[in-house]
């Protein structure tokens, strides 16, 4: 998967995927920068290998957007994933699968507990109309929202992705659920290194 998305990469121009992307290009080292999530990324041009060595799909997902971004300003707007283009079918049984998971994923933590998970990160806070709102920098023109209903006596902790109505500039519906997949699961990591933390582990 990972040869047809380089190999795609390779007709274009780097300087023009760094405007249109938001990655830097450093001509005198052939090197494209950009941030994800609280990781720094350096993509070799025109190889596009990826520094430090991401997991296939995250990988994937950066090659994909470098390819298809159009430099369309970001909106503020939010929608969910079943508000995408090709999201009807598609992104609507991952907004509702991600709640299951999201759901599992706050239940027995605190306000603090989760504001430290996102935070680590690199998660920006923002008002809304949910209890806690998270902004993570997936990629420079690609944030997910993160909303979170916190536990009280009557209703358990509730949570929900969003994505930038402009996603559909920079990523495909696959490539989407891919994202919210991998921040969920970087999620899920980062609560377990915090736990072992607080275990004296590490």
């Amino acid at each position: 998967m990972l040869r047809p998305a380089k190999e795609q990469l390779k007709h274009l121009s780097p300087d023009n995927i760094a405007q249109r992307s938001g990655a830097v290009f450093y001509e005198e080292n052939a090197v494209l920068e950009l941030q994800s999530l609280n990781q720094r990324v350096r993509i070799t041009v025109p190889e596009y290998t990826c520094s430090p060595k991401l997991e296939e799909w995250h990988q994937l997902v950066i090659l994909h957007y470098l390819a298809l971004a159009d430099g369309t300003a970001v909106s503020e707007q939010m929608i969910t994933f079943g508000g995408l283009k090709d999201g009807l079918i598609r992104g609507t049984k991952f907004d509702h699968d991600m709640e299951k998971e999201l759901r599992g994923f706050l239940s027995r933590k605190t306000p603090d507990g989760i504001r430290k998970i996102c935070k680590a990160l690199g998660a920006e806070f923002t008002d809304s109309n949910a209890d806690l709102c998270a902004v993570f920098h997936f990629l420079p023109n690609y944030p997910i929202w993160l909303k979170v209903w916190f536990a009280d006596e009557e209703f358990e902790a509730s949570g929900k992705f969003y994505v930038s109505k402009s996603a559909d500039h920079y990523l495909s519906m696959e490539d989407a659920v891919t994202v919210g997949e991998i921040l969920l699961s970087r999620l899920k990591a980062q609560d377990d290194d915090e736990g072992g933390k607080a275990n004296g582990i590490g």
